[in-house]
């Protein structure tokens, strides 16, 4: 199969080759392709799918479809959907955004294909997926543009040319930001089973959907919005061969509702958490709903449900006050 570096700079070169049409601006920094999907720029919905898109390592279909859960339909009438027939390696092995890049004061979190280059996460021990491609294709959620520092610092940490890097960056208070992040539910399912030991050579195919909410006026706005999107709106399908005792032991584990800090938008939880994430219970880092379709059995399970009344105070909460 491609690698998935090669696949995503495919997806980046057809971004980059018509600024215009994607609301994008396209920058050489330190050598490196930077493409802006909305910092300086606009960017927009096509950006945000194909920002998506570069993130999974061209692995996913990525769409807008009208939302499913109608209770929301008043506000947020559209969702994002993932289908992959290579989940474990679109969404882990490149679109779990794993890679935090701190240089100087400037901070982003790194995801993409460029992960697997790098290969150093342990995540790569239990599911494979390392590569050594020619060239490297990351996203950056960020609210800055790299620096040539940057470029630098990534560069020499893949081992690769400046010439060989390309970043597509957005913050996540952007529709393009919003966009990439929401497409983030089906990898949120699979990270919780890696997590949770599952055996994830089982899964087959995989699908998730959750509501496109409205771009917040700020980044940590913008994190609470689309966290409690996936966290109480999102729903993933699995399809799976594996024994349906095992589905029926770690499925109620899997959505969000297994975590003690279900129930409340993440604002709030990341403000108890002293805005530390790595002091959130990671088992609430689920969708909402999690169905495995047994294809040796022939048997679905379905777990967890959704929470529309806590997203709606989500955004009530993250909402510009007067606006």
């Amino acid at each position: 199969m491609e690698q998935l570096n090669l696949a995503a700079q495919r997806e980046a070169d057809q971004l980059a080759a018509d600024p215009e049409r994607y609301r994008v601006a396209v920058h050489r920094i330190g050598g490196a392709r930077v493409i802006d999907c909305g910092i300086a720029v606009p960017g927009g919905l096509e950006a945000g799918l194909a920002l998506a898109r570069i993130g999974l390592g061209g692995l996913a279909t990525v769409t807008l479809q009208a939302n499913p859960l109608t209770e929301l339909a008043d506000l947020a009438g559209l969702a994002v959907q993932v289908v992959s027939d290579h989940p474990v390696r679109a969404c882990l092995a490149s679109q779990y955004a794993g890679r935090a890049i701190s240089v100087d004061r400037y901070f982003a979190m790194g995801s993409g294909p460029m992960r697997a280059i790098w290969g150093n996460e342990k995540i790569y021990d239990d599911i494979g997926g390392r590569e050594s491609a020619p060239v490297a294709v990351g996203v950056l959620e960020t609210r800055k543009l790299p620096t040539e520092a940057v470029i630098a610092h990534i560069a020499a940490a893949l081992q690769r040319p400046p010439e060989a890097l390309t970043l597509a960056v957005a913050p996540t208070a952007s529709l393009a930001g919003t966009v990439q992040v929401v497409a983030r539910c089906l990898e949120t399912a699979l990270h919780k089973l890696h997590e949770l030991h599952f055996d994830l050579s089982g899964i087959v195919s995989g699908a998730g959907i959750a509501p496109l909410v409205p771009p917040a006026a700020d980044d940590l706005a913008g994190i609470g919005r689309t966290n409690d999107a996936i966290l109480y709106a999102g729903q993933v399908t699995l399809l799976v061969r594996t024994d349906d005792s095992l589905l029926t032991s770690v499925g109620p584990r899997v959505p969000s509702s297994a975590s003690a800090a279900y129930g409340q938008p993440f604002v709030e939880v990341f403000r108890q958490a002293g805005g530390d994430f790595y002091r959130i219970d990671p088992l609430l880092f689920s969708p909402a709903t999690v169905t495995f379709a047994n294809l040796a059995s022939g048997r679905v399970h379905a777990f967890g449900r959704p929470a529309p009344d806590v997203l709606r105070r989500s955004l009530a909460m993250t909402a510009t006050a007067g606006a």
